[in-house]
């Protein structure tokens, strides 16, 4: 069984974050690993506080990790300050690394800022360069690039200017467009564009961190970029299609949809 690790924060209740991962790697036919930047209050309406993990605790969990386990594939999302990235990327740096998925998670769903301004220069700096693929939606996408991104030629644009920051692939996210959902992936050389019909559903808490979660199992067992994201889009559009109401607020997606049903176990 191949082995996959996230660097993520957490979210309590479960939808999104480590937790999210976690999930998504294990229904991906992978073993889930957790390196945790930052425990987060949130539920279904909103995140209500944050609490960053100490540097030296983040590259404890990741020499812990690496210097016993074998590493196939690594996932990193939430790293809210400078001395997150800073650490994870040096860290990281002292070992033979798998391939990379950054999802650059900046906002959460409910409007809370989960990367402070200040660390914005050091995510494009130092992580982003290091990444086998990034994941940005289009608001993410536009506060690295710095302009309006609405359109699929624009798309294409951000994702040859996120190209130059050094990552070998971009998968820019389209489900913010207004009319479908198309998502641009750029390898460098030619783009492909990965069409999607909308869902009409309000329960896709944790999408982006499941969607890069699957393709970075993907990726562990070996697949190449473009099939393991192809793969991931259905995955996740599946998870989309059974997501359920919890709570008051944006339920979650259904990680184990097809396990479930394989199970016979209603959902």
């Amino acid at each position: 069984m191949k082995h996959c690790l996230t660097i993520a924060g957490s979210d309590s209740c479960g939808g999104a974050g480590i937790q999210a991962d976690l999930k998504a790697f294990s229904a991906n036919g992978t073993y889930g690993m957790s390196v945790i930047t930052a425990i987060t209050a949130q539920n279904t309406q909103g995140v209500f506080d944050v609490q960053d993990i100490n540097p030296s605790v983040i590259e404890h969990q990741i020499e812990a990790i690496f210097d016993d386990i074998r590493v196939d594939a690594v996932k990193i999302g939430m790293v809210s300050r400078p001395e997150t990235i800073e650490i994870i990327a040096s860290t990281l740096k002292k070992y033979s690394l798998p391939p990379l998925v950054i999802d650059p998670v900046m906002i959460s769903k409910s409007g809370y800022d989960l990367l402070q301004p200040e660390a914005k220069k050091a995510l494009i700096e130092i992580l982003l360069p290091m990444a086998t693929l990034i994941t940005p939606n289009l608001p993410e996408a536009e506060v690295i690039v710095g302009y309006k991104i609405d359109t699929i030629e624009l798309m294409q644009k951000a994702a040859l200017d996120l190209h130059k920051l050094g990552c070998k692939y971009v998968l820019v996210k389209g489900g913010h467009l207004e009319n479908d959902a198309t998502d641009v992936l750029y390898d460098g050389k030619a783009f492909h564009l990965l069409h999607s019909k909308r869902l009409e559903t309000i329960n896709t808490h944790g999408t982006g961190c499941t969607l890069s979660s699957a393709i970075a199992a993907n990726l562990a067992k070996g697949i190449s970029v473009k099939a393991a994201v192809e793969e991931a889009k259905a995955y996740i559009t599946e998870a989309i299609t059974h997501g359920f109401k919890l709570g008051h607020g944006v339920g979650p997606v259904h990680h184990f949809y097809a396990l479930y049903k394989k199970a016979g176990i209603e959902s």
